[in-house]
């Protein structure tokens, strides 16, 4: 299993709820279609914490994938691309960090 983090900024007047209701009704709906995907969740950076709207980044999300080649497949299909074409008209991916576990890892 791979992880994918992506730190992301919105663009300057994207509406932070906005985004957020994108990434619920869209982004979290379309995972069923792109079967290398695990687990998909995005974090809002808490407000003090290195957030607000001056801050680096505002999201985060992390990507659990079976691996980067299956992975680039479903990139390739249309709904991945127009999840894509919407999420740059709101946002930027500001970096990127792939890893793999080092296993076992823990979960309570």
């Amino acid at each position: 299993m791979t992880t994918i983090v992506h730190r992301i900024r919105l663009h300057e007047g994207v509406d932070p709820a906005d985004f957020e209701a994108w990434v619920r009704d869209t982004d979290y709906a379309a995972c069923p279609e792109l079967p290398s995907v695990l687990a998909f969740g995005v974090q809002r950076v808490v407000e003090g914490e290195s957030g607000g709207a001056g801050a680096p980044v505002h999201f985060f999300e992390l990507i659990e994938v079976t691996s980067r080649e299956e992975f680039g497949r479903d990139m390739q299909k249309e709904v991945f691309r127009s999840l894509v074409a919407d999420f740059d008209k709101m946002a930027v991916v500001v970096d990127e960090l792939v890893g793999e576990r080092v296993e076992p890892g823990y979960r309570a």
